[in-house]
């Protein structure tokens, strides 16, 4: 049973992710997306163009005319979305906490993707993995997995990309499409990256809110560490800090945008405070263009 709460922000999900999928993303999302291979698909009879090597010798020599195989690709798809719920990303000082546009976010996507037809998994973790939803077809499959995200309470704070790309090349053996979403708050993770995207088409998600890059003029302000409980008191007041802090959240961002394009892994980045379906649209029409 789920609250009346959850059920009805879920069917509003539901009914805007449709909006966007159908109206915004239709096409997109099928198209950037490669298949497993090609599978046979029939044969027909040779036309002039076609090419030699499809001739279909046994079928020729029984009819005693030219016949082709025809081939088309594999379109069937796995999508995991990995989903880092650690208590760094119960922070937001807009309208939505980080872990709300992460799973909205992935809602988007999975929409996208049981309207392709293809299978959906989940894989929650923090600094382990909490939750595994194997991958499978269907609209009840994809609402189960947009509810548990919805609904989802950590039992651990801290985070371990490591240990859940490690659990993720365990329980996939088939080539998928992973979505790895989380703030990127850890660390040590890189060499489990790397393994991961040798095997799997992995796109890193990363989710930021507009004060982790940029400081208000408030005065004296304490910070707390989510995941470690460490303070520190920062006096907003002082030009020199803003501008150091602002150049510290730009120095990471472009480090992992370095860090992802050096092993060949896609990014798209979302900010809590702007449209994440934009962000989506321009990652789909920058991969077009590339493959």
């Amino acid at each position: 049973m789920i609250s009346q709460e959850l059920a009805r922000k879920i069917r509003i999900l539901q009914i805007t992710t449709r909006k966007v999928v159908n109206d915004v993303l239709a096409g997109e999302y099928g198209s950037v997306f490669k298949g497993r291979g090609m599978e046979f698909d029939e044969v027909r009879e040779y036309m002039p163009g076609d090419e030699i090597r499809t001739i279909d010798w046994n079928v020729t020599a029984r009819t005693g005319t030219p016949y082709v195989k025809r081939f088309v690709e594999e379109r069937e798809l796995t999508v995991i979305f990995l989903v880092d719920l650690s208590a760094s990303g119960d922070f937001g000082s807009v309208r939505k906490l980080k872990n709300e546009v992460a799973a909205e976010f992935c809602a988007l996507l999975a929409f996208s993707a049981v309207k392709n037809n293809d299978k959906v998994g989940l894989i929650v973790f923090t600094d382990q993995v909490e939750m595994f939803i194997p991958p499978k077809k269907g609209t009840r499959h994809v609402l189960r997995v947009i509810r548990e995200l919805l609904n989802f309470k950590p039992r651990q704070a801290r985070t371990d990309i490591e240990g859940a790309l490690d659990y993720l090349g365990k329980v996939t053996t088939k080539r998928a499409v992973v979505f790895l979403v989380s703030d990127f708050q850890a660390e040590g993770f890189e060499r489990s990256m790397r393994v991961i995207s040798k095997r799997h088409d992995l796109v890193a998600v990363t989710v930021v809110d507009p004060r982790e890059v940029r400081l208000p003029r408030v005065g004296l302000v304490e910070l707390e560490d989510a995941e470690t409980g460490e303070i520190i008191l920062i006096d907003t007041s002082s030009l020199a800090v803003r501008k150091r802090y602002e150049r510290l959240g730009r120095e990471r961002s472009g480090f992992f945008r370095e860090l992802f394009a050096s092993m060949g892994v896609d990014q798209i980045e979302v900010d809590t405070d702007k449209d994440y379906v934009y962000k989506l649209v321009q990652f789909f029409r920058s991969r077009e263009r590339r493959y």
